[in-house]
């Protein structure tokens, strides 16, 4: 018998790894659904738009970078659920999500609050993002100063968000209500920053170990 040529050094990528996984694809597709879907009769195009550009300018970057830079398939899990928030915001318009108004009722609320779960997961999802950036491509390690500085990545991206919603007052005026989706709460932009903040820290402290484990598998630090 001829003996079995010994392994290559160059062996393909297992499924686990960053090319091998179906993650990306199926969190491409789901993304691409919600948007498509959402933006048949939306309440209003201007503002659907508006709500949607993250997912339209999110979707092309992922594309682009999939093969250089690969995410973990719990990031592109999260990345999906994220994109299906904003799409439905964005149909809907956030004050008016049904979803909104049926906890609204079930609880006895005085107000539709699906708009402070898109907060919540504003700050829930770009932490991951940022701490899976900041491991594999900084000098930083898993730690205190990582934890701080992903929260305050997540507080900065939810502050630029306010400017873009302050923007979009002083350039649409009433045309940008829906876009404010402030339902006369004068603390809004408050509540929206302190539930991105919540939404960093639990991120950090609920997912950080499995984000670990994936990026040990993906050859990450």
């Amino acid at each position: 018998m001829r003996p079995s040529p010994a392994p290559s050094p160059h062996h393909e990528p297992t499924p686990t790894g960053p090319r091998g996984s179906r993650a990306g694809p199926i969190a491409l597709a789901v993304a691409l659904l919600a948007l498509a879907v959402s933006g048949i009769g939306p309440k209003d195009r201007l503002t659907w738009l508006m709500e949607v550009a993250p997912v339209l300018v999110g979707v092309p970057v992922l594309v682009a970078t999939r093969r250089a830079f690969p995410l973990t398939p719990l990031l592109y899990a999260l990345l999906a659920v994220h994109a299906a928030i904003l799409c439905l915001g964005g149909h809907y318009t956030y004050a008016e999500v049904p979803l909104g108004f049926w906890v609204r009722d079930a609880l006895g609320l005085a107000r539709n609050h699906y708009d402070r779960l898109g907060h919540l997961t504003q700050g829930f999802v770009p932490a991951l993002v940022a701490r899976e950036v900041l491991l594999r491509t900084s000098p930083l390690r898993r730690g205190r100063w990582l934890f701080v500085l992903v929260t305050a990545v997540a507080l900065a991206i939810s502050a630029l968000y306010e400017f873009v919603e302050w923007g979009a007052a002083f350039a649409l005026g009433q045309s940008a209500d829906a876009f404010l989706g402030t339902q006369g709460d004068p603390w809004d932009t408050q509540w929206d920053m302190f539930l991105a903040f919540l939404g960093a820290m639990a991120a950090q402290l609920t997912l950080a170990r499995s984000q670990d484990r994936q990026l040990e598998r993906f050859g990450g630090r």
